[in-house]
């Protein structure tokens, strides 16, 4: 059962990030005191009392702005809106009733929700000062310090009023997809394809996306959830002290939370170090992924072009041969259906199991081929090997001292293993341990 959606809302710098992230229990939005940090919808999973729902940040609501990204913030938001179960509009009370306020409020007199609205900033709680937001016609104000945490629960003792309580039976656990890549790949224009909307801001301003963008969805009767990132670029151009510098920290934790990472690739720019960089770092963290080359649409000769982008993967993957890709236009929307297909595909890899007597007949087949190595007249003795766990497949080989492994007869044992098994889009692990280790 899918879970209620509570919508948070109101003009920039209010505290709804902040909020936000003291009922999601860590730091998902990116919290600074300038207006328009946040400019898509981040979800996250909520819970109070028993109650279980979704809580989705937006971007700070301002009609008077005219530019392409302020629009798309207004779009991103009225979506929000539109799915939401709850609205809860956020007002500043050191700041007082604004006439701004009044216009979100206005605005959102549309929407068939029921709304709440949240007074914060009020840090010495003082309830006088919510009662002016009277005037919004949008029902009894609740004074809050989000930054504080005071009146949080009276907030979200009224939130759960309005929604339907879940049965812990009923939840189910998504997938979660990571979409990974330089600045301007087009990571988002790919997300809102697979999602089939537009629920991430999309420009042709590198950089747009900031936070690392939770979007759930449901694909061939399974649910997944969309991790659109930001552009991650070398550390180098990255001031340290900047909202970017948060932005690419949210990419690396997306890398680290996800089941499987796309790496979004711009066909037009070609592989770069950058492209290589980051395909090392969803190696390292053992995921399996898929190479999203993007932007196809733009390639002519694509037959030839792609047999050139195959043999270049060949030499800058090396470290991780098990690569798979796939070449799309997120534009066209060409071959991005087929990229669900190679989620689920490079997944199941990953989530491989080999019973234990068939993974010895392929070592002992691999020892027969090659023998283990020796040093200084003592040889390496392999006595039998398991799977200990998945996601990445990991197998342990028992012996009569690891420390005569050497890094070329790993190599050889996981290549025998992927001969024999099909571990495309995954990374495996394979480590000898002394008889007596577990």
């Amino acid at each position: 059962m899918k879970k209620p959606l509570v919508a948070i809302v109101g003009k920039p710098n209010v505290g709804k990030s902040t909020f936000f992230n003291k009922i999601a229990g860590e730091k998902i939005s990116i919290v600074e005191d300038i207006p328009g940090v946040t400019r898509d919808r981040i979800f996250a999973n909520a819970e109070w009392c028993g109650y279980s729902f979704q809580i989705v940040d937006t971007g700070g609501l301002d009609f008077n702005k005219e530019d392409e990204i302020n629009k798309r913030i207004i779009e991103q938001a009225n979506l929000a809106i539109d799915l939401a179960d709850v609205i809860v509009f956020f007002v500043d009370g050191k700041e007082g009733l604004t006439s701004q306020d009044m216009e979100v409020a206005n605005h959102l007199r549309r929407a068939k929700a029921p709304k709440i609205v949240a007074v914060n900033k009020l840090d010495n709680y003082e309830r006088e000062k919510a009662y002016e937001f009277y005037e919004l016609g949008l029902g009894e104000p609740i004074p809050i310090s989000a930054e504080q945490s005071k009146g949080i629960g009276d907030l979200l003792d009224e939130i759960v009023k309005n929604i339907k309580k879940i049965e812990k039976n009923d939840e189910t656990e998504d997938i979660k997809i990571a979409i990974v890549g330089k600045p301007n790949a087009g990571k988002s224009s790919i997300t809102n394809r697979l999602l089939g909307e537009d629920r991430v801001v999309v420009s042709s301003v590198a950089g747009t996306t900031r936070d690392a963008i939770d979007s759930p969805f449901r694909w061939n009767n399974k649910d997944y959830c969309l991790i659109d990132t930001a552009g991650l670029r070398r550390k180098s151009k990255i001031e340290p002290d900047s909202i970017e510098r948060y932005s690419v920290i949210r990419s690396l934790n997306a890398i680290e939370r996800c089941d499987v990472a796309l790496l979004v690739i711009d066909a037009d720019a070609g592989i770069t170090e950058q492209d290589v960089r980051i395909a090392g770092l969803i190696h390292e963290q053992g995921k399996p992924s898929v190479i999203v080359v993007n932007k196809w649409d733009l390639i002519e000769n694509s037959e030839e072009k792609r047999k050139a982008f195959e043999k270049q993967f060949e030499i800058d993957l090396a470290f991780m041969k098990y690569y798979v890709t796939i070449y799309v236009s997120s534009l066209t929307g060409q071959r991005v259906s087929k990229i669900m297909e190679m989620v689920d595909y490079v997944l199941s890899n990953a989530k491989r199991e080999i019973p234990m007597a068939l993974f010895n007949n392929v070592l002992t087949n691999a020892i027969s081929v090659t023998e283990p190595p020796s040093k200084n007249g003592k040889r390496l003795k392999i006595i039998f090997g398991k799977q200990v766990s998945t996601c990445p497949p990991t197998f342990n080989i028992y012996c009569n001292n690891s420390a005569l492994v050497e890094n070329s007869y790993i190599r050889y044992i996981e290549n025998s293993l992927r001969r024999a098994f099909d571990f495309k889009g995954t990374p495996i692990k394979v480590q000898f341990k002394n008889k007596n280790e577990d």
